[in-house]
């Protein structure tokens, strides 16, 4: 798969040589408030990544996970993809993850802008969904930016720390993104 690029962005397949990045992330209990998994050992991030390499190998694509890497910094700083692509309903369910250092500057929306675009223009879906905790409004933010409108409102569906938690169910189509976009 080939890299998507953004102004200041590339998200690209992943590759070993990430684990210090991606554990740096993974590992931090505010960036991970909003997932369903806890903060990562060293070992659990290894896992996960060693998990996203190998997938890369297998076709066709159920899930895509791409390093979010700064241009500037030259190292990987989140992560970008789709966790489940249906290609009966062209439909990709994706999410994003970045560092808490690189949050407040646009590169959250910059990605998921980037994912999106590519979704529509080179994985040609129909429809692409996220889903959001219902407490993260900087994320629900950004997919509101992005022109997605909330369809659903899961009630206390994610246990997170012995707690059941509500999320948003955020979608939109491709028509939707053309209307929108200069693709």
């Amino acid at each position: 798969m080939n890299s998507i690029a953004t102004e200041r962005l590339l998200l690209r397949p992943f590759r070993l040589d990430d684990e210090t990045a991606v554990h740096a992330y993974t590992s931090d209990p505010e960036v991970t408030r909003y997932t369903s998994w806890t903060p990562h050992t060293p070992a659990a991030t290894r896992a996960r990544l060693r998990a996203w390499v190998a997938d890369q190998e297998h076709l066709p694509r159920t899930s895509i996970h791409l390093a979010i890497e700064s241009r500037e910094h030259r190292m990987a700083i989140g992560w970008a993809g789709f966790v489940s692509i249906d290609a009966d309903r062209q439909t990709g369910i994706f999410g994003y993850l970045l560092n808490r250092d690189f949050w407040g500057k646009g590169l959250a929306s910059e990605a998921a802008a980037g994912l999106v675009r590519w979704g529509f223009t080179e994985l040609n879906l129909h429809r692409v969904v996220a889903e959001v905790s219902a407490e993260n409004v900087p994320s629900t933010k950004i997919l509101e930016k992005l022109g997605m409108r909330r369809e659903a409102h899961f009630r206390k569906n994610i246990m997170k720390d012995g707690e059941w938690r509500d999320t948003f169910l955020y979608a939109l189509l491709r028509e939707e993104w053309q209307l929108r976009s200069d693709p």
